[in-house]
């Protein structure tokens, strides 16, 4: 472990205002990801700010007096009490399911929602520090292109990088339509649509996502909608625990009698972020709620996938698991 500066901000302005005056430094949350990554030296910081004692826990709906209205949920509260928390598994069961699909009960009662997004991937390439890395170290390479790249991406990956980001939680936010709050050194706040909020790599894979140097994840929102009836989130793994996912799916419907009005696909273990299945999507939209139905949306869905050398099962496996997760879906699974 290499030496590093500790601070503790006692608020959001100093913890900002630090960060943005060091390129150096990074946050200090749960630390579930942070420190592992430190003690394998892939990361490096010099200083960690430790932000645990602001105020930023709250899980609260977002119109005032209601519960039916959206949701916001507090950027430092713990992924255990986002996942328990009475209005999310009323309203938004799907999330529940995603958080409590990852890691272990442990990890889960020290990870912070605004760290859950901004895990790194566990790339075997990306943690061993002897290999090249343009996601660790830019422009040396992509060890995983002609490496083992079984866990690897099969959508939106470039020759710069074909790993896979890891969060099963925000597959779930992506099929959501959250958005996400932060605020900069300048007291500025701005919402970043969850689509947006993680980059492919393109070019520049080291950049992760589309936060502006300095600035905070302060909350997450998730708008009203009526999915909780109808929405599964389906992980499939090496094994039952302690896993990340080759494939998973978030699916949600919203159902008109059994037509779909409208639909809701989002992916994980498949590319740099998130992958919402928006052909899937539209295909589904006033359609019967049918396996063969299903079955069609899945194909549209995975048309697009460009397998590695070793991934070429997660086409298959990627379609049978939007079927299955959309007939799950359609039981009504909800928490």
């Amino acid at each position: 472990m290499r030496p590093f500066k500790y601070t503790s901000a006692t608020d959001v302005s100093s913890a900002v205002k630090g960060l943005s005056g060091n390129p150096h430094a990074k946050f200090l949350a749960g630390g579930t990801n942070l420190l592992d990554l430190m003690k394998e030296d892939v990361e490096r910081p010099d200083e960690l700010i430790d932000i645990n004692r602001l105020p930023l826990t709250e899980i609260k709906a977002i119109a005032a007096g209601t519960s039916q209205g959206g949701l916001s949920i507090g950027g430092l509260g713990k992924n255990t009490d986002a996942a328990n928390h009475p209005l999310v598994r009323q309203h938004y069961p799907l999330l529940t399911q995603a958080i409590l699909a990852g890691a272990s009960g442990q990890i889960r009662n020290m990870a912070t929602n605004g760290g859950n997004l901004l895990q790194r991937t566990r790339c075997p390439y990306f943690y061993e520090v002897s290999m090249p890395c343009n996601k660790r170290e830019p422009g040396t390479g992509c060890s995983a292109m002609q490496g083992i790249n079984r866990l690897h991406a099969i959508f939106g990956w470039s020759e710069k990088c074909v790993a896979v980001y890891p969060s099963d939680m925000a597959v779930a936010l992506a099929a959501l339509d959250a958005v996400v709050n932060v605020r900069n050194d300048s007291g500025q706040e701005r919402t970043i649509p969850f689509a947006d909020f993680h980059r492919l790599p393109g070019d520049s894979p080291e950049k992760e996502t589309n936060l502006n140097p300095g600035e905070l994840v302060t909350a997450i929102e998730l708008p009203k909608n009526r999915f909780a009836d109808h929405s599964y989130y389906l992980k499939v793994r090496d094994r039952a625990s302690y896993a990340f996912a080759l494939i998973s799916v978030a699916a949600a419907l919203e159902l008109d009698g059994n037509k779909i009005s409208k639909a809701r696909i989002a992916m994980g273990g498949v590319a740099h972020k998130p992958w919402r299945v928006l052909k899937a999507e539209q295909l589904l939209v006033g359609k019967e709620a049918t396996e063969a139905n299903f079955r069609l949306a899945a194909t549209a869905g995975m048309a697009d996938a460009r397998p590695l050398e070793h991934n070429k099962f997660k086409v298959e496996l990627g379609n049978r698991s939007i079927v299955l997760a959309l007939q799950q879906a359609l039981k009504g699974s909800k928490s």
